[in-house]
């Protein structure tokens, strides 16, 4: 499945500087409002330590990762949703997107151009205010259809269906209106059918931008701002990096790179840790093809049939889908072979209602 995470945040905050670390890009990094004018896309790999063993395992001419597509978007300023600066290309852009990442500066720096302190819960609302807005007025366009809709001839299960819809459009309506995201998402998720997409519903991660000399011996854990977004959102919730150093490891080679790291005591990258709790958001985990001409990843989401996984291979596969020969990545490190697998009785023969599991290595038998 393709996932694609937006990088969002007001003006000088760093999102150009972190979007160029998570892809090893090279766009323009200027100290001025809107040095992204268009949306930068770029996409990289998931990294995977199961997939070089699976290599190994297998002699595979070729490793194919899963991956994300990261989108720098333009920096929003408050007044968006009317048109304000590049308002409208940023809201157009984030419907596009299945994860937020707000990008919140919590460091001070004379240098950086900024017209009002150092808040990032304050620049976080400014953003869910200026979605909000938005959101209202793709209900208020939405609701004379429904309205229109009704007049005409309808079956029962037609017109229960669109009255559902309006009683959803109408309450997310006032839970907007009183700047409740939340409650709104409550609305959208329990609701018995779909709507129009709303934005300040979306998922999202907040991404602490801290200052280069706060990862060592994470002394970023005192900083008032860090602490004041992870009492709000939780801690799982909240990923602190330093954006300038990211782009810098990514300028150094792989053996200096981890030696600074080790220096600064930074167990894992910014792309390893996003990436990690982007799955974790968006509820995905990963199986695998396995063969001597490639190592494939296929990002699913939880609670997917084997049928429908089989899906993200090839359409015609999963039409004509017969079973799968399933077996667990654990289980290949335990044996080492399949065969091994085979006599442990640790292969198994699932049909097309099996739920896919993180790590389920599958040989899909189909015919079309």
């Amino acid at each position: 499945m393709s996932i694609k995470a937006g990088l969002v945040g007001l003006p000088n905050v760093g999102k150009s500087t972190l979007f160029n670390a998570l892809t090893k890009s090279s766009i323009p990094m200027e100290n001025y409002p809107f040095c992204t004018i268009d949306p930068h896309i770029a996409i990289t790999q998931v990294p995977d330590s199961r997939l070089e063993q699976l290599k190994n395992i297998y002699h595979s001419g070729k490793v194919i990762s899963g991956t994300v597509t990261f989108v720098d978007i333009a920096g929003l300023v408050k007044g968006a949703a009317s048109g304000e600066g590049l308002g409208n290309q940023f809201l157009g852009t984030i419907r596009e997107v299945d994860l937020i990442l707000h990008v919140l500066r919590c460091f001070e720096d004379p240098n950086i151009i900024r017209s009002t302190d150092i808040d990032p819960i304050s620049d976080f609302e400014v953003i869910m205010s200026e979605l909000m807005l938005k959101d209202i007025e793709s209900i208020d366009k939405r609701i004379p259809k429904v309205e229109k809709s009704l007049k005409g001839k309808l079956t029962g299960a037609e017109e229960k269906s669109l009255h559902d819809e309006l009683d959803l459009l109408k309450n997310a309506r006032a839970s907007l209106e009183q700047g409740d995201a939340k409650k709104t998402k409550e609305y959208v998720t329990k609701a018995v059918v779909s709507t129009i997409p709303l934005l300040s519903t979306k998922n999202f991660l907040i991404v602490a931008n801290i200052a280069e000399g706060e990862l060592e011996d994470q002394a970023y854990l005192n900083n008032p701002h860090y602490q004041a977004l992870v009492k709000q959102f939780g801690n799982d919730n909240v990923i602190p990096i330093s954006a300038r150093v990211e782009y810098e490891l990514t300028q150094m080679e792989p053996a200096e790179a981890q030696e600074f790291m080790d220096m600064m005591g930074i167990t894992a990258t910014g792309l390893d840790t996003i990436i990690k709790k982007t799955y974790d958001n968006l509820g995905l985990i990963t199986f695998f093809t396995c063969g001597p001409k490639e190592i494939h990843a296929w990002p699913i989401r939880k609670g997917i049939s084997i049928r429908a996984a089989s899906g993200e291979i090839h359409s015609d596969i999963e039409r004509g889908f017969i079973c799968s020969e399933t077996f667990s990545y654990n289980d290949l490190m335990t044996h080492k072979t399949e065969p091994a697998i085979k006599t442990a009785g640790k292969m198994r023969i699932e049909g097309q209602h099996y739920i896919v599991q993180d790590g389920d290595i599958v040989h899909i038998r189909f015919n079309v």
